[in-house]
């Protein structure tokens, strides 16, 4: 039995014809380190708080630690809930908010002063103990945050976005911090986000939700390189794959504006009896370098390139291909000025297909 099992879990509410998560089933394991990722309004959040106990469960059942806690109240979960805003007691010392929760449930006071003082000395906290909220930076109240929810030992922690109102540099040295409290901890995590960066650097296992249904779940390069349908493949990875609309013909992808792409023996076999196709490909998968080009003279392409993004580390290098502007990602070395035009070749072994009406996979 799974730690947390959530079995065809629904959320409808009231006066809303439209089920706001539906049928959501998920084997969670003890320890494991879980994203919910999605656009707003994917049903992300409210999942969250089903677990939490916050929005009423409208249809199927959550187990925790083997016990149903459909009916159960939030405090007689054993979770501990981390918040988009920090809820601090803008009156109370970091100490004090730390240890608030734990004077509330009767903690015996030298119990209280050793989690305490644990957790402001594993959040690196110590010179900000007597600091209140307004005199700590974004970054050290969501420390504070986090320290209130470490202390209570309970066997859940939930995270609603708890980085999103943090700038970026601060997310990132976040991210770091608790991937490595979870490490230290061990504790069962659900962290909500609309972040796919977050999801991918953080989860063991992203479950990608859209319109209140899981479309995939798996790990992060499960979901990066094995997608299950386009929605997947354009959510996952930045920038987001190039999918371009193409006809089958002849043993040939035949693309809008009329360029063609010869097929691989496999490639074909994957395709037989298609007539259309959605073609998806990463910025990385289109390839620049000689080695490429003079390993598939059969399939050089010309790029008109139009924009370029330099990002320090690599390239981004916009251009048009079947009638769509389209991205690829090269190496920082790899110059080239707007207005160029560049030979290239789509990598064959990168290639995604879709059905054009399902949109799913065609394995």
């Amino acid at each position: 039995m799974a730690f947390i099992e959530l079995k065809n879990i629904c959320k409808q509410y009231k006066g809303n014809p439209k089920n706001s998560v539906t049928d959501f089933s998920l084997d969670i394991d003890e320890g494991e380190f879980i994203a919910f990722v999605g656009p707003s309004g994917c049903g992300k959040s409210t999942t969250l708080r089903m677990i939490a106990g916050f929005e009423d469960i409208t249809s199927g059942e959550l187990y925790i630690d083997g016990r149903k806690v459909n009916e159960v109240k939030p405090a007689d979960r054993s979770i501990a809930m981390v918040f988009q805003n920090y809820a601090l007691y803008p009156h109370m010392s970091v100490e004090k908010n730390i240890s608030y929760g734990l004077k509330n449930m009767k903690v015996p006071a030298d119990q209280i002063k050793e989690k305490t003082d644990w957790a402001i000395r594993i959040l690196g906290l110590e010179e900000y103990r007597k600091r209140k909220p307004k005199n700590l930076s974004g970054g050290q109240r969501q420390r504070v945050a986090l320290g209130r929810a470490i202390v209570k030992d309970s066997k859940v922690f939930l995270m609603d976005e708890p980085l999103s109102n943090l700038d970026a540099k601060l997310r990132v040295s976040m991210r770091n911090e608790i991937s490595q409290l979870h490490k230290k901890l061990k504790n069962t995590t659900i962290y909500v986000t609309h972040d796919q960066v977050e999801a991918m650097t953080m989860a063991d296992r992203i479950v990608l939700m859209k319109d209140g249904i899981v479309q995939q779940v798996g790990k992060p390069m499960e979901l990066y390189e094995h997608p299950d349908n386009i929605f997947v493949a354009g959510f996952i990875g930045s920038p987001q794959m190039n999918f371009f609309h193409c006809k089958v013909q002849d043993g040939q992808l035949v693309f809008p504006d009329g360029a063609k792409y010869q097929l691989t023996n496999e490639q074909n076999h994957k395709l037989a009896g298609r007539s259309e196709v959605v073609m998806g490909i990463r910025g990385e998968d289109i390839k620049f370098s000689d080695l490429y080009i003079q390993q598939h003279p059969e399939n050089i392409m010309d790029a008109l390139i139009t924009n370029i993004e330099v990002m320090g580390n690599e390239n981004n290098l916009y251009f048009e291909i079947g009638g769509q502007q389209t991205v690829a990602r090269v190496d920082k070395y790899e110059v080239c000025q707007e207005g160029d035009t560049r030979q290239f070749v789509f990598n064959p072994d990168k290639m995604h297909f879709f059905d054009s009406k399902t949109e799913r996979t065609i394995r």
